[in-house]
């Protein structure tokens, strides 16, 4: 499958395994091309999750994990993409409709945008929290002390 999407797509996309699971990682402008071809021609039709990671030290800051799976051929694989901090990727809900929670929970924990989200809002935390709490350099403590304070006029107990 990989060496098909090779050699239609070039040198964007690189296949490896880790601990017997595949991944590929795809060039960033490839992305919503290679989720479509991994859903109508090889039957991936099951987005079990998408998630990120943060790397403050990288120029591209973030990777972008979409976790897939196949019913048919009873298989997993994961598509890895990179991004730098303030870009934005393609939306894969109309790919999948249940990826409209997992990019909301996405840009709600690491602030990346999803462009042609039908409704790009937060999902875990108040409309008001500032901040994407699973950046590595989010002060937690600090924003919540604040959170606390302003909307229930309390001291945090952190």
């Amino acid at each position: 499958m990989v060496a098909k999407l090779k050699s239609s797509y070039g040198s964007g996309i690189e296949a490896l395994t880790y601990a017997g699971q595949n991944y590929m990682v795809v060039d960033r402008s490839m992305i919503p091309e290679i989720l479509q071809v991994l859903r109508n021609e090889e039957q991936f039709d099951y987005c079990v999750d998408i998630t990120a990671v943060h790397y403050p030290q990288r120029e591209r800051q973030f990777e972008i994990v979409w976790v897939l799976y196949s019913f048919a051929r009873n298989e997993r694989m994961r598509v890895k993409t990179q991004i730098a901090d303030g870009e934005s990727i393609a939306s894969s809900v109309p790919l999948w409709a249940g990826a409209n929670w997992l990019e909301r929970e996405v840009f709600d924990m690491f602030g990346i945008k999803f462009d042609g989200h039908p409704d790009l809002k937060r999902i875990l935390l108040p409309e008001g929290w500032k901040g994407h709490p699973l950046r590595k350099d989010y002060g937690i403590l600090q924003q919540d002390n604040e959170w606390v304070q302003i909307n229930l006029g309390i001291e945090s107990g952190q």
